[in-house]
């Protein structure tokens, strides 16, 4: 899609306005840094890079035995060697175990997406613990179109205190990794959240970044009918309207909880 990918000076601008916003939240809430959960994937990486040049970072390496690949963590270590960042690195299977152990009237396939998002929603917990333990913020890894897309764990991967990539396409993060010397190698791989052995982002969300990127981009920042966006896009008509549904049905995601207003009930 045109104009989706951006030009070079704007690399530098988007690289200044993050870093920027990192080291303000931190400064406003009085934080020592922040903590990160790096994955050894695109999206971690990226903040990662970017909030070490603004504000003391500190990193989780949070796998599990069951779907966690070991480059994965072997990337993790070795951005974060190269960034200068300390880290940790704490195996969580048991802790998600302990959850699944609890419901033992069900079998694996009964609640393969509850156990898979638990997971997530463990990283959530020891992120910020250890937040609480030095005072810093948590930094999520969450970009435009997973938020979008509504792909990610509520109250998982999306408890975090600032999205620092959260208004870049994936096209974008590609770009502005390869900007801030991101590792190729983590650049070039498959995304996925890692949720169970051999999950990929694409399989499960049903498009591929690219095409997600030029509906997403040609609706909500070019304004175009969805007509437009599938001649425009090269999209079939059928993907098209998958995604757009997506949006529409994980709207509560990107939202505050509602709150019951009750004005009418207390009226005399």
């Amino acid at each position: 899609m045109k104009g989706l990918e951006l030009p070079k000076e704007s690399l530098v601008k988007v690289e200044n306005a993050i870093t920027d916003a990192i080291m303000r939240v931190v400064e406003i809430s009085n934080s020592s840094g922040a903590v990160i959960a790096l994955s050894g994937g695109i999206d971690s990486a990226l903040v990662a890079t970017l909030a070490s040049r603004a504000v003391d970072v500190y990193a989780l390496l949070l796998p599990d035995r069951a779907s966690t690949l070991p480059e994965d963590m072997k990337h993790a270590e070795v951005l974060a060697d190269g960034l200068g960042i300390d880290y940790e690195v704490i195996e969580i299977e048991d802790i998600v175990q302990s959850v699944y152990n609890k419901r033992p009237m069900l079998g694996p396939d009964d609640c393969r997406l509850a156990y898979a998002n638990a997971k997530p929603r463990v990283r959530m917990i020891m992120n910020y613990f250890a937040a609480n333990l030095d005072g810093r913020i948590v930094l999520g890894t969450g970009n435009k179109t997973e938020l979008l897309m509504g792909y990610f764990t509520k109250y998982g991967d999306g408890g975090v205190d600032i999205l620092p990539i959260g208004d870049l396409y994936k096209t974008r993060v590609r770009q502005m990794a390869r900007h801030v010397g991101v590792p190729e190698n983590i650049i070039r791989k498959p995304p996925s959240a890692g949720l169970w052995a051999g999950q990929t982002d694409e399989a499960e969300m049903g498009a591929t970044y690219g095409e997600i990127d030029a509906v997403l981009y040609g609706v909500f920042d070019l304004g175009m009918s969805l007509d437009e966006v599938e001649k425009a896009a090269g999209v079939s008509d059928a993907t098209v309207r998958m995604i757009m549904e997506r949006v529409r049905s994980t709207e509560h995601k990107r939202s505050m909880p509602a709150i019951v207003m009750l004005d009418q009930a207390l009226q005399p």
